[in-house]
């Protein structure tokens, strides 16, 4: 959990600052790209106020009302970020970069203004807001870089995809995903911007920004999809659920696992529930010491296991 604060809150104070800077450079040039970076970077500001809230919320303790814990309060606060935000803010993105485009282009500053005492070429401030955002994005890339990478070497996931359909941290994962788009979604202004000031053909900004809210909206669908699937109750991977059932099934005493069972109430909380049948001639005291043993593999064997019920059968 201190890992994906971390995370969010390097993506936050980065985010926050580029959207004031990427908001001076639209209010100088006019650009559509730079208005649809700033919508991106402002989304992307409130995103990480979102999955603040939903980590704080989440670790409240467990109480009548929520018997199991409110660590599904992430994967809610999560799915806010993906529909409320990257979608909004991806809609007004492209929609701004449409009607730029229908328009031909737009009306750009081409006079040098005043900055600290200097007269300066407004493009440059987009250039210099620009390359600044991919260093501050850099930045926060790395953080949930690592953090992805951590959670990918302890449960022996191979690729990013894999770690994108089975992790449990969303708020990683949104981290990780906003600010790869936020460096793509830089790179592609940049280009747009630098094409129009070569070309003189302002049709490569308008593309810019609607290109960028397109993507937007993209990753906005991917992102509520991944947050649905543990909204609704997912279960722990197969392989690494199979495992669990190899532990209880051959336990000593152990002749039959009637069902077992695994779902995800928190982000890496897990709950596991399995009915398992005894040998017949085992006295009551034997068998509570036997489950009390399979409770303690179990989370041993995976920290993301938090409870465990098993059920004896006769």
């Amino acid at each position: 959990m201190a890992s994906s604060t971390s995370v969010v809150l390097a993506a936050l104070f980065a985010n926050g600052a580029i959207a004031i800077l990427k908001f001076g450079g639209f209010m100088l040039t006019g650009s559509p790209a730079m208005l649809s970076e700033t919508y991106h970077s402002i989304s992307d500001t409130g995103n990480q106020v979102f999955l603040l809230v939903g980590i704080k919320y989440g670790a409240q303790e467990a109480n009548r009302s929520h018997p199991f814990g409110h660590g599904k309060a992430q994967f809610f606060y999560s799915l806010l970020v993906s529909i409320m935000l990257f979608g909004i803010a991806g809609w007004e993105s492209a929609r701004h970069g449409y009607s730029a485009l229908q328009e031909g282009g737009v009306h750009r500053a081409s006079e040098d203004v005043s900055l600290f005492g200097m007269m300066v070429d407004p493009i440059s401030i987009n250039y210099a807001v620009l390359l600044g955002a991919i260093a501050f994005e850099s930045y926060a890339l790395w953080k949930a870089y690592q953090g992805m990478s951590r959670q990918m070497d302890e449960y022996g996931w191979s690729t990013f995809r894999e770690a994108f359909s089975k992790t449990s941290d969303v708020t990683t994962l949104t981290a990780l995903t906003e600010d790869t788009i936020a460096l793509a979604g830089a790179g592609i202004a940049l280009f747009g911007i630098y094409f129009t000031q070569v070309t003189g053909n302002p049709m490569y900004d308008a593309g810019a920004a609607l290109i960028i809210g397109i993507m937007l909206m993209g990753f906005a669908v991917a992102l509520a999809w991944e947050n649905k699937r543990l909204i609704i109750g997912e279960s722990l991977s197969k392989d690494a659920e199979d495992e669990l059932r190899t532990i209880v099934a051959d336990w000593d005493g152990v002749t039959d696992l009637v069902d077992f069972r695994t779902v995800y109430f928190g982000a890496e909380e897990l709950l596991v529930t399995a009915d398992v049948a005894f040998e017949p001639d085992l006295d009551t005291a034997t068998i509570d010491e036997r489950i009390t043993a399979i409770e303690q593999a179990l989370i041993a064997h995976d920290d993301q296991v938090q409870k465990v019920y098993i059920e004896p059968e006769t």
